[in-house]
């Protein structure tokens, strides 16, 4: 498999820090005892905001890693493709 830094990274990174800070603040109204509407309308900003780190991850790697992988005749290349795909 392909590691290292990508250059959509850190826009991925910044992505899942302001998730994470929509979590606690979702915490927060649970113990505020907020209203359920306002609290599934909250997770659900979170979960979108993970699908769309997640999805940008993998398009990632598909494009430059897998690209490269296939270019230079991997075999692994098709198997990682594979691999990914379960997560889309």
């Amino acid at each position: 498999m392909s590691e290292g830094i990508h250059t959509s990274h850190p826009a991925i990174v910044k992505r899942l820090k302001r998730a994470q800070g929509h979590l606690a603040a979702v915490l927060s109204m649970f113990e505020a005892q907020r209203p359920c509407v306002d609290l599934a309308q909250q997770l659900h900003a979170v979960e979108s905001a993970i699908s769309s780190a997640k999805r940008e991850l993998i398009h990632d790697h598909i494009e430059h890693c897998l690209n490269d992988s296939a270019e230079g005749g991997s075999p692994d290349a098709l198997a990682e493709l594979k691999q990914l795909a379960k997560y889309l």
